[in-house]
Parts: structure tokens; C-alpha cells; sequence
């Protein structure tokens, strides 16, 4: 199985993790989440000289499209989005930036070119990568699995989970995504998460105080 190279970015004043992930060769890239400042991410993808295929959002709220704009404008590829949030991305009341304007301007920016759907089998980098459609932080949230790693968005933390008391979350829908489609993956799975520190399957199914195995 073909290896990847992935560095994360804590953009903005939520400190959202954008992941930029790349074939072995360092010859293509995508991009996972680019929030809001993405001054950083796109240093480092010009540094490199990379050409980036495609901009993946795990849902889109604010704080993990915020840099799509901008991240658009450089790199002239693709957005793939969950269709349940397609109208998010052109309305700031939808993906919270004008619910919160201490944090931010509103943010829009134009819709995605493709949509995600829950099976759906994604050729990039030279790989297959899996969507997994994992609703309950927001209707759209997809996770993103190939070999042993998993771009889980704000549905699984380490040692925490999503929250699920914004426009569009339940709380019953975050559980059963966990537990019915994470947790079926192998427990070595590294998580790569919206938010915080990387963790693997098997030690949020045997520690996670919110949403343990059993």
C-alpha cells in the first residue's frame, strides 16, 4: 500500500487542523479542511513547489472553510463537499460566521464542484480514499479513510468528541457514526482529527470517556 506524507496546520483563532497530504514522491497533494489563515498552508505549499489535485472538506463549518478562498485562487483545483451542505458554503448564517462576530467577518465562497457521498471511492494521489458519511457534529460531516489513516473532521477527538448543539447536529447520529462506521475500521487506524492531537482507533474505543467500544 502506497504511503503518504501528511503535515497539519493549526489555522485560525480556533485552531481548526488543516492537513496537507501528499504521495511519497512529494510530485501531488491535496488538502484537507484549510481554515481560516491559511497564510501558513499556503507558504508551504508554494515552498514545495507542489501542485495540489483537490481541496477535501470534512463539513463546512466557518472555521473549516474559511481559507477556501484564498486556497482556491492559488492552486485552481476542485472542492468536494457533502451535498446535505452544499448552500453552506455561500451562506454565512449556514456555516456560522455570522453567528459568532467576535471571531470572524462573514465567510463565503463559491460552491463546491463536486459532492461527497457516504461509499464514494476518491482516485488521488494515486490512491483510493474512502468517504464516509459521519452526520451528528453537522448533517454533512464525512470522514476520509485510506490504509491506515482517518481524516475524521469534528466527529472524533482524541479522548473527546464532536459537539453536537449546533444548527443541524444530534447527538444519536455523532454516536452511532462513531461506533458504527469509525470503530469498524481497524483499531490501528491513526485519527487525524478537526481538532487537537492525532490518536488511533483502538485507544479512543478503549479510553474515549465519551464514546467508548462497549
Amino acid at each position: 500500500m502506497a504511503e503518504l506524507i501528511v503535515e497539519s496546520f493549526a489555522l485560525g483563532p480556533l485552531q481548526t487542523n488543516a492537513y496537507l497530504i501528499m504521495n511519497e514522491a512529494r510530485s501531488q497533494a491535496i488538502v484537507i479542511d484549510p481554515g481560516m489563515g491559511p497564510e501558513r498552508l499556503l507558504r508551504r505549499v508554494e515552498t514545495l513547489d507542489v501542485p495540489v489535485q483537490a481541496i477535501l472538506l470534512t463539513h463546512a463549518h466557518f472555521d473549516h472553510m474559511g481559507g477556501v478562498e484564498a486556497a482556491r485562487k492559488a492552486w485552481g483545483c476542485p472542492v468536494y463537499l457533502h451535498d446535505l451542505e452544499a448552500d453552506w458554503l455561500t451562506e454565512p448564517r449556514k456555516n456560522g460566521s455570522a453567528r459568532w462576530p467576535d471571531v470572524t467577518e462573514p465567510l463565503t465562497t463559491d460552491p463546491a464542484e463536486h459532492a461527497l457521498d457516504d461509499g464514494q471511492s476518491l482516485q488521488l494521489l494515486g490512491v483510493t480514499f474512502r468517504v464516509l458519511h459521519t452526520p451528528g457534529h453537522s448533517p454533512g460531516s464525512v470522514s476520509f479513510h485510506y490504509g491506515k489513516h482517518l481524516f475524521s473532521g469534528d466527529v472524533l477527538f482524541r479522548l473527546s468528541v464532536g459537539r453536537t448543539d449546533l444548527p443541524g447536529g444530534r447527538e444519536a447520529d455523532l454516536y452511532d457514526s462513531i461506533r458504527n462506521k469509525l470503530y469498524k475500521l481497524d483499531p490501528e487506524v491513526r485519527v487525524y482529527p478537526g481538532h487537537g492531537p492525532q490518536t488511533t482507533l483502538g485507544f479512543e474505543m478503549a479510553n474515549n470517556p465519551f464514546a467508548p467500544a462497549h
